[in-house]
């Protein structure tokens, strides 16, 4: 395996619009959920320094959500970035309620709830706008236009720069696109995640709107190191973690790494580069909370493929490749991009 990642030496990042209407944001995003121990235990010193190194290195595209932790995932962000707060585009997701256990319990995104959110999480982010706000799934007892109207009703405001979608299908795009300009749809979207191509990345493209996409990695899956999984990580629970899900999803990883070994770079920067590859309407996030995968990561961004190895790796991972489902049936019943 390929030990030693590309560099990020002399490198300088790259830009894109989010959609029509959206800010110019880097190339590149970082995903901070995992600082909030969502994958087991999270240093923090070293969480807020990641995030520090994303900026030194151009990354201005940070990702977080007000249930993220039950706050804290803001509160270390805001850290983070204090006094760099005008280098940055804060992209939060919100109407996720969880409990004192962190056991999500449903999802409101009543227009009073986007007003209360909203106001919860500038204060913890320590600012007086959010860059996109987005609800972080359709809630089903609230027609999604009545959520983009209140979120437009903030952006008229100014405490709303840009509106945002996630994990929503074709035709909640269309609905929420006909009340306000979408910049962006946060989605999972990856070599071993590719559901978004049946209809929805065609239906982000005739309207202008880009795609963030997250699980670029598959939670750890694409590595060249087993996965070792920590008690409190809750991929222990999801399909494709497990039994023997788990041996197929890991042989289409040795396939893979053997792709990226022949290239030069790791499997990791293989699946980024991937991704980024799709089109200039698509941004990969990378959920990092270590400085040494963060560097790795931006050292995909000079990697590029040729058409035979894009037929390499399509014949190792093609659409629905992998085993099992991204999330268990609860969980997987809530996307309405999975409808």
């Amino acid at each position: 395996m390929v030990e030693t990642p590309k560099t990020t030496k002399g490198f300088e990042m790259q830009k894109r619009q989010l959609g029509a209407t959206g800010p110019v944001v880097s190339a590149l995003g970082l995903g901070c959920m995992g600082m909030s121990n969502a994958y087991g235990p999270a240093d923090r010193d070293e969480s807020i320094a990641t995030v520090r190194a994303a900026l030194d290195a151009g990354v201005t595209l940070l990702d977080t959500g007000d249930f993220y932790g039950q706050g804290h995932n803001e509160l270390l962000v805001a850290e983070a970035i204090r006094g760099r707060r005008d280098e940055v585009q804060l992209s939060v997701k919100f109407g996720g309620m969880r409990d004192a256990d962190g056991a999500f319990i449903g999802f409101d995104t009543r227009p009073v709830a986007v007003a209360n959110f909203l106001a919860y999480s500038l204060q913890r982010l320590d600012t007086d706008h959010v860059d996109i706000y987005r609800p972080a799934r359709l809630d089903p007892s609230v027609p999604i236009e009545d959520t983009i109207g209140a979120i437009a009703e903030q952006v008229d405001k100014g405490r709303v720069r840009h509106i945002g979608l996630s994990e929503v299908g074709a035709e909640t795009i269309r609905r929420a696109h006909a009340v306000h300009p979408i910049a962006d749809l946060q989605i999972e979207y990856g070599l071993l995640e590719r559901g978004v191509e049946r209809e929805i990345l065609q239906t982000t493209r005739e309207l202008g709107i880009s795609i963030t996409a997250y699980g670029v990695l598959s939670r750890g899956l694409i590595s060249s190191k087993p996965l070792t999984l920590d008690a409190s990580d809750w991929r222990g629970h999801a399909p494709r973690f497990q039994g023997d899900n788990l041996t197929r999803n890991q042989d289409l990883v040795t396939k893979l790494n053997e792709i990226a070994e022949a290239k030069g770079v790791t499997v990791a920067q293989l699946a980024i580069a991937w991704v980024a590859s799709r089109g200039e309407d698509v941004v990969p996030l990378v959920g990092t909370t270590k400085r040494a995968r963060l560097e790795e990561a931006v050292g995909s961004a000079d990697v590029t493929f040729t058409e035979r190895e894009l037929a390499e790796i399509e014949a190792v991972v093609p659409l629905g490749a992998a085993a099992g489902t991204r999330y268990a049936a609860e969980q997987m019943a809530m996307l309405d991009s999975e409808r």
